[in-house]
């Protein structure tokens, strides 16, 4: 699956959440969370992580398609 990094940083920043807030919430260092940030393709599982995370649906951090 591709997440988006925008989506993903526009969902932080509505809850006024660092990288590192974000790692901790999901269970990982912040070094950590940046690979899996900076990989884009991630498995559904770890989509599915981020999204609860953040606290939204997995749908809305998804890359469009085009």
């Amino acid at each position: 699956m591709k997440v988006s990094r925008d989506k993903i940083d526009i969902a932080r920043a509505g809850r006024c959440m660092t990288v590192a807030a974000l790692a901790e919430s999901y269970g990982v260092s912040r070094a950590r969370m940046n690979a899996i940030l900076n990989q884009r393709e991630v498995t559904a599982l770890c989509a599915g992580r981020l999204a609860r995370a953040l606290g939204v649906d997995v749908t809305e951090i998804l890359e469009d398609e085009q």
